[in-house]
């Protein structure tokens, strides 16, 4: 530690040194940040290092790199990230917010209680599925919202992508036989390297349809907190580009990766459920596992260079190789095959199909697609806007079934189970979903939800805050107009009465949930 970092830590633990009233000050140091908790401040101060993919090593690189960081978070955090202030040299003297012979850059935030990050609330078992539906929403606005152009766009070339997954493989190579078998190895880099050998243009695809964007790139659940009771996105990352300029599955993947890797795969589902809903962006599942696979190796490998430091205790090198090990098992295992599925559900409005395809995706971890989303998505209408009647005619109907089955059978061949959720209430509707699960030898299930007719009606009238159109109104129409189960198709269904109080264990003892 130089003599000049020993004063500015010294000073700046001094209550002395702020023009306001502090707290214990409590110092957090990272490999290139020093952070200072003041009460009801906080001041982050950059670090004179550099490690190749961030390089803070003069003033004036700090300082473009604390305003750049700044400019980013105020975006999306506006009430945290309040103004960047010089550190200035008087005498021998370090003072706050002169403009003269300025030494150094500190970022001033609103400081909030470090039990409200997502990794305490979690660990303290305060958050539940309904945060992270909404958390799945908040960071779609962030995505729909985020920019992109064609310098961003050209970060999610092969080239570009392929480069830095070699580079983890280089870099880790060295811990076969400690904390990773050389089979989790070789595994993983040939998963990766088949990957980007004969799947180019889905990366081009991504590509086209702008999903390359100016992201968070560091999204998991230390950089997310409850301000206010409100979940707050924050701590992009300014230091790199290609850590930020990312395919927007890339975010996803790294607050999935932490909720899996906690052991919440429920939350995770929720969270990516509510997520693609809200986009539409249900294709990029299609590139997930690859950066699933890629947020768990790194953490592997940060964990595994904690190995070789000296400075690290033996205590804490031992926790370390634990959770290298740990995250390259996770890695491996998000390169592994698994068997699709699909999920019919069927029913009249307001018979429970969404309540009952949640709590089937929640346990199972399936992906939920409803046909609601779908529609207003096909239409360019906002999925909390109500639909007009040009959305809803047969020709609109029968281009949303069709988009269902293409969503639908594209991700069971791709080891998803899909519960596609709709009425099939006709046979018309029903009948290509099963030649099509046949043809691939995908496995089909058809869930049928039931109950009075009263229900229904109660159900739809009270139902408020939902992306469905339908009312009590069309219960008589869609009654007259539904077809029986053929003797063909009742191998494959399940009939599910929602007005039961014990619905839930029957889908349990059915094999569904």
């Amino acid at each position: 530690m130089t003599n000049d970092l020993l004063k500015l830590i010294t000073q700046m633990q001094q209550p002395s040194f702020y023009p306001h009233a502090v707290a214990n000050i409590e110092l957090i140091q990272t490999h290139a940040s020093l952070v200072f908790l003041t009460g009801e401040y906080t001041y982050k101060v950059k670090k004179s290092v550099d490690y190749g993919f961030l390089d803070y090593s003069t003033l004036d690189k700090r300082k473009h790199f604390i305003e750049t960081e700044f400019k980013l978070n105020q975006k999306i955090a506006p009430e945290l990230y309040l103004e960047v202030i010089p550190i200035s040299k008087l005498d021998t003297q370090l003072v706050l917010n002169s403009s003269k012979n300025i030494v150094e850059y500190a970022l001033k935030m609103r400081q909030f209680p470090q039990e409200n990050l997502f990794s305490n609330l979690l660990k303290a078992d305060k958050l539940s599925s309904d945060r992270f539906i909404e958390l799945g929403k908040i960071v779609a606005q962030f995505h729909i919202s985020a920019e992109t152009n064609d310098h961003i766009s050209s970060f999610g070339t092969v080239v570009n992508l392929n480069a830095a997954f070699i580079e983890n493989y280089q870099q880790s190579q060295k811990y076969i036989g400690t904390v990773q078998t050389k089979k989790q190895f070789e595994a993983t880099k040939a998963y990766t390297d088949s990957f980007f050998d004969e799947r180019k243009n889905l990366f081009q695809a991504r590509r086209d349809r702008h999903k390359i964007k100016e992201c968070h790139g560091d999204l998991h659940l230390k950089n997310i907190c409850l301000w206010q009771d409100k979940i707050q996105l924050f701590d992009r990352i300014e230091f790199n580009e290609s850590f930020r300029f990312v395919d927007t599955m890339y975010d996803v993947a790294f607050t999935v990766m932490d909720l899996e890797a906690r052991e919440k795969p429920e939350f995770a589902n929720a969270f990516l459920n509510s997520y693609l809903e809200y986009t539409g962006d249900w294709a990029g599942l299609l590139v997930l596992p690859l950066y699933l696979s890629r947020q768990a190796y790194v953490r592997a490998k940060v964990n595994s260079f904690l190995l070789d430091d000296p400075q690290i205790s033996e205590a804490e090198k031992q926790k370390a190789e634990q959770t290298a090990s740990d995250y390259y098992r996770q890695a491996y295992q998000y390169t592994q095959r698994k068997l699709g599925g699909l999920i019919l559900m069927s029913g009249l409005s307001g018979s429970g199909k969404s309540t009952v395809a949640k709590r089937i995706a929640h346990d199972i971890g399936a992906i939920h697609i409803r046909s609601d989303a779908v529609r207003k998505h096909l239409a360019g209408i906002a999925l909390e806007k109500p639909g007009t009647e040009s959305i809803y005619t047969p020709e609109m109907t029968q281009k949303t079934y069709e988009c269902l089955l293409e969503l639908g059978t594209m991700l069971a061949k791709e080891g998803y189970t899909v519960i596609l959720d709709a009425k099939y209430d006709r046979l018309a509707l029903r009948q290509p979903a099963i030649t099509e699960a046949q043809s691939l030898n995908i496995p089909l299930k058809i869930v049928h939800c039931t109950a009075p007719i009263s229900v229904l009606r109660d159900r739809l009238n009270q139902r408020q805050h939902d992306i469905s159109d339908a009312g009590a109104d069309l219960i008589d129409s869609q009654k007259a107009n539904a077809e029986n189960f053929t003797t063909e198709e009742q191998r494959y269904i399940t009939t599910v009465d929602t007005s039961r109080a014990d619905w839930r264990s029957e889908a349990i003892a059915l094999g569904l949930a």
